[in-house]
């Protein structure tokens, strides 16, 4: 089944190698959710055996990693995510990795100055060889802003400020006045992106309009839909942008032991056969889905297993290379 995005003629941006490398025009590549692990009945990942778990998908060929940014654990959010900070672990997981893209999604932008946002992210795409993917979020835990002293409600304004700042930040002593801070030109952010600038996928709505969204950022990540709402809202996104960027969608899983088991929903995804997996994924490549990034946390089956299982009869499916 062919892609009706295939024949555009309209490639993305070239920005980085870990960029360039997941997203093409047409196709649908996938990836994963750090904690590698199933933790369904505690909200916290044990994190063993979590670097040899990242190596593992990248010798099966799963094209990146994501990690979450979780500031604060919220116990009635109920998920602490990867637990360490995804700076750090970026860092850590570039040394332990040579290929596989490195992704966050998505930094909460009003939670972080963009000074140390710009700075950690930069090093991290250095250090990787050009492989960091950055998405940002407004945020959509309201507990976590009174600790660190920031509106819920202005989360919006802040995000487009912070977005601003970060990519003023990759500009050789940049100019610029916020009420994040000014730089007037004479000092300079550094490490600089590897090329000349971040790949930043912008999370939802993240309390922008859709002409924002439109004119900013370089993808989307979107959270699972139905079928027809998904594709209407690809295509509002795209109707909206004057250049084509790629749509990356995170999947909660767990894979039946039955291959061919119909999904049945989860939490932002389904309890599924191997064989209905493969048959989703084609129909969101089929609707422009160019990314989608499996979540284990639920997943029943030995994780090992899985991950071997979906290299075998996913992957051959979902290869980018050119």
């Amino acid at each position: 089944m062919h892609s009706k995005y295939k024949d555009q003629g309209c490639g993305f941006a070239s920005i980085n190698a870990g960029y360039n490398a997941l997203f093409k025009p047409g196709k649908l590549s996938v990836g994963l959710v750090v904690a590698i692990e199933n933790y369904a009945t505690n909200p916290v990942p044990t994190m063993l055996d979590h670097v040899e778990r990242v190596q593992l998908a990248e010798e099966l060929g799963f094209s990146a990693i994501w990690l979450r940014d979780v500031p604060f654990y919220v116990h009635s959010f109920g998920d602490a995510g990867q637990t360490f900070d995804p700076f750090v672990y970026l860092g850590l997981l570039s040394g332990q990795t040579t290929k596989i893209t490195l992704g966050v999604a998505s930094i909460i932008l009003p939670l972080r100055h963009p000074a140390h946002i710009a700075k950690a992210a930069a090093s991290v795409d250095q250090i990787s060889g050009g492989r960091l993917i950055l998405g940002v979020a407004s945020g959509d835990r309201p507990e976590e802003y009174p600790a660190m002293n920031v509106s819920y409600q202005e989360r919006g304004k802040l995000f487009r400020e912070s977005y601003e700042y970060i990519r003023r930040a990759a500009e050789p002593y940049p100019q610029f006045q916020s009420s994040l801070g000014s730089i007037s030109g004479d000092l300079d952010i550094l490490p600089k992106p590897r090329e000349t600038s971040l790949p930043l996928l912008i999370t939802g709505s993240s309390q922008q309009s859709l002409g924002w969204l439109g004119d900013n950022g370089d993808g989307w990540i979107t959270y699972p839909r139905s079928h027809a709402i998904q594709e209407q809202f690809i295509r509002q996104l795209r109707n909206n942008s004057t250049i084509n960027k790629p749509i990356m969608e995170p999947l909660y899983i767990d894979i039946s032991d039955t291959p061919d088991a119909l999904p049945h929903p989860i939490h932002l995804g389904y309890r599924l056969g191997i064989n209905q997996l493969c048959k989703y994924l084609k129909s969101r490549e089929e609707i422009g889905v160019n990314h989608v990034a499996l979540n284990l946390r639920f997943n029943q089956a030995d994780i090992k297993e899985t991950l071997k299982a979906i290299s075998e009869v996913i992957l051959p499916h979902f290869s980018v290379k050119e």
